[in-house]
């Protein structure tokens, strides 16, 4: 599916920085998209969101209030739908851990509805998002989100005769997120003080567009059973202190609770099953569905080497303090200035 020109397009989440911004480039990749459903709980958000995508600016457009927690209303929802894309999940560490049934009801009970309902509705392609927090996860947010990847992968093998295929996409932190590093930091330095959870701590770091066009990348190429990793740049902690605030204190505070030192996207045990194309890895599913070989030639990909692991602490790629501050002024805030 290299086109998403008369089709109906199905987005968990559909309010989130995620959605709001997967939408916005498919109504301009693709203006004769058929349908594009917004699925999310939050009435005020999507009131919100129809100031800018309205139904009279935007036809395709629908809002559907519903919660993938709610099977039978999210079935309801799939009904003529070509591709879903999941974007829906409780993610606040702390949260998950405080309200542990709560963030399993969502992230892997949840994720289980949108397979259900995709193999009884028809749909062509899913596309679940996943999260670097789900190599191996040391917080509940980080293993819900391994079990839904695993459901998502594992749904190839029960789709029978059906033409539908799903795949995962797997990613870092997204510049400028809510509840991020950077915003934290952009309210804190009035105050002339930026906590530090530890000095060496590193993160991945993705552009939200960056995000989307993997999405939009996955949707098009999917064989089924993948997990897609994009290769991209680390940041250290300090760095970006250092580019948000470069008079301000710097003061360490310790790690918190279910909080790595490096994320890590691709494992050692992922490392033999994964293949290296372009911008991209790919982590082919455990239990073959397709010829790897074929995948290869397909997609001019390559094995990656036995052990290795995409860690942000051993990245080869780092943005600078200065690069930061680019990244800043062009994905959060374009007045930016220090």
């Amino acid at each position: 599916m290299k086109n998403l020109n008369d089709q109906s397009i199905l987005v968990t989440g559909g309010t989130g920085s995620f959605g709001k911004k997967f939408i916005a480039s498919v109504f301009e990749q693709y203006p004769k998209v058929k349908r594009v459903v917004v699925y999310s709980r939050d009435e005020l958000k999507q009131f919100e969101m129809s100031q800018t995508f309205s139904p009279e600016k935007y036809p395709a457009i629908r809002y559907f209030i519903g919660d993938v927690r709610d099977g039978a209303r999210f079935k309801r929802a799939c009904e003529g739908i070509d591709v879903i894309v999941h974007a829906a999940a409780l993610k606040q560490v702390p949260a998950a851990e405080y309200n542990p049934m709560e963030c399993i009801k969502t992230n892997i009970l949840g994720a289980e509805n949108v397979i259900n309902a995709a193999l009884d509705c028809g749909v062509k392609k899913v596309v679940a998002l996943s999260t670097d927090k789900a190599a191996a996860p040391i917080n509940l947010y980080g293993a819900t989100k391994l079990c839904s990847d695993k459901l998502f992968v594992a749904a190839n093998n029960m789709k029978g005769p059906r033409d539908i295929q799903f795949s995962v996409v797997r990613y870092g932190n997204v510049i400028g997120s809510r509840g991020s590093v950077i915003p934290f930091f952009m309210k804190k330095r009035k105050d002339g003080v930026l906590p530090i959870t530890h000095a060496d701590m590193t993160r991945f770091n993705i552009s939200l567009q960056d995000g989307v066009d993997m999405v939009l990348y996955a949707i098009a190429n999917m064989w089924g059973g993948e997990i897609f990793v994009p290769r991209i740049p680390s940041y250290r902690i300090t760095d970006v202190a250092e580019a948000i605030g470069p008079n301000c204190k710097q003061e360490i505070v310790g790690i918190r609770p279910g909080e790595k030192l490096h994320e890590e996207m691709i494992t050692a045990t992922d490392s033999f099953a994964t293949l290296k194309l372009g911008k991209y890895f790919v982590i082919c599913p455990a239990t073959p569905m397709w010829d790897q070989n074929e995948y290869c030639k397909a997609f001019d990909a390559t094995p990656v080497e036995e052990g290795f692991t995409y860690d942000s602490g051993m990245n080869d790629e780092w943005l600078s303090v200065e690069q930061l501050r680019e990244q800043i002024v062009n994905h959060v805030d374009p007045d930016f200035t220090i």
